[in-house]
Order: C-alpha cells, then sequence, then structure tokens
C-alpha cells in the first residue's frame, strides 16, 4: 500500500486543506456592507447626541435634540465617537473576505511627490469654487460653520472640533469611501470611472448641512479624492487632502469670522 511505502514521502505526507484564496466584495456585498458601516457610524455619533440628551433634564422630546446636535462641543464628540464605530464595522465588514485589513483598504504609504500634488491640485479646485462663489455674491463657507465654531469656543472646545473635523472626519469618511467602496465597486462592473462617480456621490450625500451649491463643491472635491486614489492606490494620500481641506476651511472660517 502507498500510505506504508516508506520511499513514497508524498504518501506519508500530512494532507493540508486546500486555503480559499482572498477575495473581494463586489457591487452588492459592498453596497450591503456599505450599508452596515453607514448605520454604524451613524449610531456612533448619534450615541452622543442621546448622550448630551440624557444629561439635560427635563423632558425628552424631538424639540430637545436639534439644540443639542448644534452645538460645536456634541458635533466635535459625535464625529470622534463615529471612527471607532466605522473601523468597527469596516473589520466586520473586511474579516470574511481573508484580506489583509490595511491591504483592502488601500492604506499603503505614497511618496512626498504625491502628497504635494494632491495638495495643490485640491488648492486649486477649491480656490476656484472660492471665486465662483463670490462672483456670485455668495459666502465662500456655509454659514453653520462659524456658529459651530462659535459654540465650540464657547464650550472651551474648539481645539476639539479642530481634531474632530481635521483627523476624525477625514479618517472615516475615506475609509468608507475611498477605502471600502472604491475597493469593491473598482473591482465589479462599474470599474475604476464608476467607482469614482458612485463613490462620491455617497460621499457628497453624507453632507446634507450644506446647500445645492456647496453639495456641488463637496462632490466636484470627491471627484479629485476618487481619481488620487485611483491613480497612486494610496487611501493615506486621500486622508491627508481630505484632512488639509478641512484644516483649511476652519481656518477661513475663522478668519473670516473676524478672529485673525
Amino acid at each position: 500500500m502507498d500510505s506504508l511505502d516508506p520511499e513514497n514521502p508524498a504518501a506519508t505526507a500530512p494532507v493540508v486543506p486546500a486555503q480559499r484564496p482572498p477575495r473581494i466584495w463586489k457591487f452588492w456585498g459592498t453596497l450591503l456592507w456599505g450599508l452596515v458601516v453607514f448605520a454604524a457610524m451613524f449610531v456612533g455619533q448619534m450615541a452622543v447626541v442621546a448622550w448630551f440628551v440624557l444629561q439635560r433634564g427635563g423632558p425628552i422630546d424631538l424639540a430637545s435634540i436639534p439644540a443639542v446636535s448644534g452645538r460645536g462641543l456634541t458635533i466635535a464628540l459625535s464625529v470622534i465617537m463615529g471612527l471607532p464605530a466605522v473601523l468597527a464595522a469596516l473589520w466586520i465588514a473586511i474579516r470574511p473576505t481573508r484580506t489583509p485589513f490595511a491591504d483592502y483598504l488601500a492604506l499603503r504609504g505614497t511618496s512626498w511627490v504625491h502628497f504635494l500634488i494632491g495638495a495643490v491640485a485640491l488648492g486649486v479646485l477649491v480656490t476656484g469654487w472660492d471665486l465662483v462663489s463670490r462672483a456670485a455674491g455668495r459666502d465662500v463657507e456655509p454659514g453653520f460653520m462659524g456658529d459651530v465654531l462659535q459654540s465650540a469656543q464657547a464650550d472651551g472646545a474648539l481645539w476639539l472640533l479642530v481634531i474632530a473635523f481635521s483627523v476624525a472626519a477625514p479618517v472615516s469618511e475615506e475609509l468608507f469611501a475611498r477605502g471600502f467602496l472604491y475597493r469593491g465597486w473598482s473591482e465589479s462592473v462599474l470599474r475604476p470611472p464608476g467607482a469614482i462617480l458612485l463613490s462620491s456621490l455617497v460621499w457628497t450625500s453624507l453632507h446634507l448641512q450644506y446647500d445645492w451649491f456647496f453639495f456641488g463643491e463637496v462632490f466636484s472635491i470627491g471627484l479629485l479624492l476618487g481619481y488620487f486614489r485611483y491613480r497612486y492606490q494610496s487611501t493615506w494620500l486621500t486622508i491627508f487632502m481630505h484632512g488639509l481641506n478641512n484644516l483649511a476651511a476652519v481656518v477661513q472660517t475663522w478668519l473670516l469670522a473676524g478672529h485673525g
């Protein structure tokens, strides 16, 4: 018998079960898991709002939610708390694929030249929108930004709001949109162009606090970030660009409010 043949090493070697290769969620898998990640982000953020509502005391009703959720401190903490919720949901979504977390989300480094190119491209795009806004007689920053900054300053949480807008929000949103959604959709029938377009639309829909004009600006920024994600294959690059944009917006709003 072969199993007793000492001259046949293959016969005596243990049988190793074949490992299934890593895979990527395609269109529908990415869409469904994307809804889970979005729900996790929403729950993480609303948990902070609920906590502040309960801290107010008195009757709890729908009218108390806007009063609490519009405060700078509440917004800062809710954005920050959305980050661990998104990370946990992404880990759950990616684990069944057997693809390393960092590889799935393109968390790989890139060159300083690419960071510089990204910063310049973003600056040109945003400056163009600012010029159009001024020509149309509009404010270059949405009005609610100034109110949020004032509220955060009154609560002694301005630094926390800067961290939330410039670090927590870019990481959460980029891992979700340019990391997870783009990765799956770019390997589906949509291919990279369709993935850039659709992930930008989804990302833009997260910014319902803006009017139609700023909605258009956000969408164009999403397209730029999507292109850089495709061109340089690095989500760290788009996180940097996103954070730079948000930080510049905070500083600009602060200066326009006369705090410079």
